[in-house]
């Protein structure tokens, strides 16, 4: 599976901050860029080789990330002058020779916690030609809801129930006659049209997410604002919400089909309490414990273990404050973010 990464924009709305560096390359936090997670991401999908599809400050992205990243080939396409997000993927196409294979294309700006391995597999070339990611829109601004004749209440900034598209494509059987009708401009306006006319276009959603388009400063702020305490997992992600000399307490988030690796710790002492979705703690001694909705499941020192999620899976992790104790025995994936 190849993918690639539209990261060839100016980032006009983010300057002075993309003056000199360009915007995949903003930090999310300490030398952890937009870039690195979207790497990051299409490694623990299982591609085997990324290429990025670069424009602006070209050389600024190769001299960081060369020939490898989180153990995929990374290549460059490179767009002299801006044509639209179409002949960028085109030049990308072209250029590997991806006929036939499975491609997922993603916008560089977003960041989003969807599990990409099972839309990956869930685009079947027998109904689609395309699988686009969507992703319930939140308000702007907060919402008024109106009774006969006075204000009922107020709701700040909700989810609605349209969808947007969430900036993440999967070609199951990629075919270059999908681009047939068109050279240049935005894929969005052009091809992806012509192929929901055609009842090819499908669509993979996955509620509840965090998902946020990084194009303006107040949005970076608020990614960087998640990322403060957070640090990516092949399997989702870990954030310290609490930690004091006497306990210690994190999020942990965890992909349906996914597990954490085989560990312990020698002195944290820990109890997991599920927020939401299901799946289990497995004991390297055959032991196992279910995980639903508001259980409980305590984890003493020297346990070896895994939690595997059944259905994305949010826990909470209470435990005395040894935030790096954690001995691996055995990782699943192969790559990490840290």
């Amino acid at each position: 599976m190849i993918g690639m990464i539209l990261c060839g924009g100016k980032g006009t709305r983010l300057r002075p901050l993309t003056e000199h560096i360009p915007k995949p390359l903003v930090e999310l936090k300490e030398g952890y860029t937009l870039l690195d997670r979207q790497l990051f991401d299409l490694a623990t999908a299982g591609c085997e080789k990324a290429v990025l599809l670069t424009g602006y400050l070209s050389d600024r992205i190769e001299e960081r990330f060369g020939k490898k990243a989180y153990g995929i080939k990374v290549e460059y396409a490179v767009e002299e002058e801006p044509l639209g997000t179409l002949n960028a993927i085109r030049l990308g196409t072209e250029q590997v020779k991806c006929k036939g294979k499975p491609l997922i294309v993603r916008n560089g700006d977003v960041i989003a916690d969807l599990n990409l391995k099972r839309m990956a597999r869930e685009a079947s070339p027998d109904v689609c030609d395309l699988s686009m990611f969507v992703t319930r829109m939140r308000s702007p601004y907060g919402i008024v809801e109106l009774g006969d004749r006075l204000v009922r209440t107020f709701r700040e900034k909700p989810l609605l129930d349209a969808y947007i598209n969430g900036g993440v494509y999967v070609l199951p059987k990629f075919d270059p006659a999908i681009f047939s009708s068109h050279r240049t401009g935005n894929i969005e306006t052009t091809v992806f049209p012509e192929v929901a006319r055609a009842n090819r276009l499908a669509y993979y959603k996955e509620d509840g997410l965090f998902w946020i388009a990084v194009d303006t400063s107040k949005e970076l702020d608020q990614a960087r604002k998640e990322y403060a305490a957070r640090t990516d997992k092949p399997w989702g992600y870990e954030k310290i919400l609490v930690s004091t000399e006497k306990y210690l307490t994190k999020e942990l988030f965890i992909r349906d089909g996914f597990q954490t690796s085989l560990h312990f710790h020698e002195k944290k002492d820990e109890t997991m309490y599920v927020i939401q979705g299901t799946g289990y703690v497995e004991f390297d001694d055959g032991e196992r414990a279910t995980l639903t909705r508001n259980d409980q499941v305590r984890i003493e020192p020297g346990k070896v273990h895994t939690i595997v999620a059944t259905e994305n899976l949010v826990l909470h992790e209470f435990s005395t404050p040894h935030p790096t104790d954690t001995v691996r025995k055995k990782d699943f994936y192969g790559v990490r973010a840290e």
